[in-house]
């Protein structure tokens, strides 16, 4: 529920008023700027509107404090972008790991009263929480509070993928059943378990639940009138809409059910109510009946514990992220849950502070980067300067970003630029975060993404450089095939909401989790494998689980047990679907029907079509047909004949690329090409609506209808068989996405050697399907609803 902050690429990089009214308790919607910040918020404003439509935020709402006023609270977007409800700043959000302070602030309370202890052993208080230690050292909740418990990132049950909604109780029983990964107080490792074990302790002490206590004890008197701990349906009502995303770029709404592990990341809020609790901060913990949390409880908090020089990592005090900025000194939080992404922080010396939420998933990158630009204008707004100036990143050129992909590489450190439809994005080797790269100015390029920002690239000659590391390209060999025991490992694991993907890169079987995270893991068996020494589960294991054929049935990572999805196809045979109506009915309707007018105003100026056989240009083009046959997706023979036709145009490029391909020993096998609009018809009509991408609509035509689409694969010239893919041809998954991490590198490196040899002759792959190429003037040509049989009597 937080991720930690540019994690992608820490190894690379080497660079470190007038007075307003205060807020009242119940504000309208929005708060206009306070005049002194009213440049501050124009800035704002134009870098928040830039950043909605970039990077497709649905809603976003922001928050500034200064000391006891919130000069300027605004939403953008949409809360509920089908029911174009704007957002405001009283936008109900789920803000994830920002609840770890609250959970944290009620225990200092305690504290303050003698009620609980910081260093007395967590036992004193749950003495049935045992999990397994082979150290002598006891738990503290001092530990758990700054991440030093050494337990377990996730419990087995109540954890970030659990969607049972078990009760806190259980969650914290099920930490029993798991081993201590580090020496209490010897390092730094982030636990969503160990807040929650902080806020059982609250329940269990005060014999009330979570949700009730925070309620009373905490958000109540920090006026805090529109959060809660708990789904409250006169809080949901405001509930925005999240919204996930994979890398595949596949998107769906965002899962909305609560956690076992609620006291680490289930606060419901909004960016008004953050702004009152950096209020109650900046009046050294005095709220608005009075004092809410003492002085020096706030100091404790803000002071890093357990702290050794040159540790890396981010440093924690008392729940409270230790950080700075222009060497003064900054505290906050970071959230993330299924669909939002949140950044808390806060200037104590200078009594200055920021909230961002959005409702897109892992969008920490943005949020981050408008809290930081945010507390730089005010700091500078305050001091009466010039406001600094904000960077707006442009898109690279498609044809700088085909030149620089590839693999970059100083001494052991290395990474990826991959290039896809003219953007490049960044993955380092060794794993992390997939981030885009952007261009500052000619030579000058910058991560600029959902998931992080800032890490400049300058383009020297031939050369990379980033911070004082200099970068040049290696060249890559096509790859081997991976070690046959992996090859049952291979595949996903988990749920609809949350899958792990587990696949081989570079020779190491690595995973891809949470959505957004990618790491190699170290074989330490041939079922037991650890995660690398960084990221989000440093120090835990995958360890999978096989049937008698060699064949994984689940994987246990970091403790938690994902279990093999079934996917059509996956082990060979052809992707089914049932059709949602008899198809006999369907085909009588399309045929029936017609297709839709071109349209336009004046109507666009169409070519005369020109459809031509393509094997009748190459013989050597292979044909496997499948509409002619029951072998496809909906089991029934869509046509009479097996052919492909093309317009000519395409077809001669596609005969290009097929004998570009020969001197590599590859040729292009075909499944099909032009397809009459009732055919396209039937699909659309048979397919269920949850699956409509892989379908094309036939209010639109499809390119497949202008003759300008093609269904393609590669085959062996020597052996005349098909290369083995990512997925099968008309998979229904997110393994038929052009960018799916999954499979082998053997597989992906087939996949994208296709795509760049069809990209050479002016087509572009569709972006939910690897084996669909569109040709460059599809827009060209009408809609055609002609059979084969009868475009054959034409051409006779």
């Amino acid at each position: 529920m937080h991720r930690p902050r540019r994690v992608a690429f820490a190894w690379l990089a080497v660079l470190p008023l007038l007075a307003a009214s205060p807020l009242p308790l119940y504000a309208d919607p929005n708060v206009a700027p306070a005049k002194s910040y009213a440049e501050v918020a124009k800035a704002l404003e134009a870098l928040i509107n830039h950043e909605i439509a970039d990077k497709d935020l649905p809603a976003l709402s922001i928050a500034l404090v200064d000391d006891q006023t919130i000069v300027w609270a605004q939403g953008f977007g949409h809360a509920d972008p089908a029911a174009k409800k704007p957002a405001t700043a009283e936008t109900v959000y789920r803000v994830g790991s920002v609840s770890k302070l609250f959970t944290d602030l009620a225990v200092m309370q305690l504290v303050d009263k003698g009620t609980l202890d910081l260093d007395a052993p967590v036992t004193k208080y749950l003495p049935d929480f045992k999990p397994i230690s082979k150290y002598d050292k006891a738990i503290t909740l001092r530990m758990l509070m700054s991440h030093r418990a050494g337990l377990v990132r996730e419990p087995p049950v109540g954890h970030y993928f659990d969607a049972d909604n078990p009760s806190l109780a259980k969650t914290i029983e099920s930490l029993n059943r798991t081993e201590l990964v580090y020496e209490p107080e010897k390092r730094t490792k982030y636990s969503n378990a160990g807040i929650a074990t902080v806020g059982f302790v609250l329940e269990e002490t005060q014999k009330q639940a979570f949700p009730r206590y925070l309620a009373k004890a905490l958000l109540d008197p920090l006026g805090m009138k529109h959060s809660s701990f708990e789904p409250d349906p006169a809080i949901t009502k405001d509930l925005a809409k999240g919204v996930m995303w994979t890398y595949q770029g596949r998107e769906f709404p965002a899962p909305t059910f609560e956690l076992g592990e609620a006291p680490a990341g289930c606060l419901y809020t909004t960016v008004t109510d953050l702004g009152r609790f950096m209020s109650v901060l900046f009046a050294r913990g005095k709220g608005p009946g009075g004092v809410v949390i003492k002085p020096e409880a706030l100091d404790e908090m803000w002071k890093p514990q357990f702290d050794k020089p040159n540790e890396p990592g981010l440093k924690y005090g008392l729940g409270f992220r230790i950080m700075e900025l222009d060497g003064k000194r900054r505290l906050g939080h970071g959230g993330a849950i299924y669909g939002f992404a949140t950044e808390l922080e806060f200037m104590p010396d200078d009594k200055l502070g920021v909230v961002v939420v959005t409702s897109r998933d892992v969008a920490n990158g943005v949020t981050s980067r408008i809290a930081e630009e945010a507390l730089k204008q005010m700091l500078a707004a305050k001091a009466g300067k010039p406001l600094p100036k904000i960077d707006i990143p442009t898109k690279l050129k498609p044809e700088l970003a085909k030149k620089l992909a590839g693999r970059w590489r100083t001494g052991t450190k290395a990474f990826d630029l991959i290039e896809s439809n003219g953007t490049l994005w960044a993955l380092p080797v060794k794993g992390g975060i997939r981030t885009e790269i952007r261009a500052l100015d000619e030579h000058t390029l910058v991560i600029d993404d959902r998931q992080d920002y800032g890490l400049k690239i300058e383009i020297k000659g031939d050369k990379l450089v980033a911070g004082k590391d200099e970068y040049e390209r290696k060249v890559l060999k096509k790859p081997e095939l991976p070690p046959a025991k992996w090859l049952g490992l291979i595949g996903e694991y988990g749920w609809d909401h949350n899958i792990l993907y587990v696949f081989e890169k570079d020779g190491k079987l690595q995973v891809y989790i949470e959505w957004a995270f990618i790491y190699p893991l170290t074989e330490v068996s041939e079922n037991v494998y650890e995660f690398p020494d960084f990221g989000l589960y440093h120090g835990e294991k995958v360890v999978f689980t096989r049937d008698k054929k060699g064949r994984a049935t689940q994987a246990e990572a970091a403790g938690l047990v994902f279990e093999r999805r079934k996917i059509d196809g996956e082990t060979g045979e052809t992707f089914k679907i049932k059709p949602v109506r008899p198809l006999d009915e369907l085909r009588k309707a399309a045929l029936a029907a017609k297709p839709p007018a071109e349209k336009g105003d004046p109507p666009r100026q169409l070519r005369d079509p020109q459809l031509v056989e393509l094997v009748k240009l190459d013989d050597t083009i292979k044909l496997d047909i499948r509409y002619a046959t029951t072998n496809n997706f909906l089991s029934t023979p869509f046509y009479t004949s097996a052919k492909a036709y093309m317009q000519k145009p395409a077809a001669e490029a596609l005969v290009r690329v097929h004998k570009k391909l020969e001197k590599d020993g590859y040729g292009l096998l075909v499944f099909d090409g032009y397809r009459p609009w009732s055919v396209t018809k039937m699909f659309w009509d048979a397919t269920p609506e949850k699956q409509h991408i892989f379908v094309a609509d036939p209010s639109k035509g499809s390119r497949h209808n202008r003759g300008c689409a093609v269904d393609l694969t590669l085959y062996d010239r020597k052996t005349g068989k098909p290369v083995e893919m990512v997925g099968g041809y008309d998979e229904m998954s997110d393994r038929s996405y052009p960018a799916y991490v999954g499979g082998t590198s053997l597989q992906r490196w087939h996949r994208d050697f296709l795509r760049r040899a069809m990209e050479s002759e002016g087509f572009t792959v569709y972006e939910a399907e690897w084996w669909h190429f569109d040709y460059k003037d599809w827009t060209k040509y009408p809609i055609q609803n002609e059979t084969f049989e009868q475009l054959e009597a034409g051409q006779k």
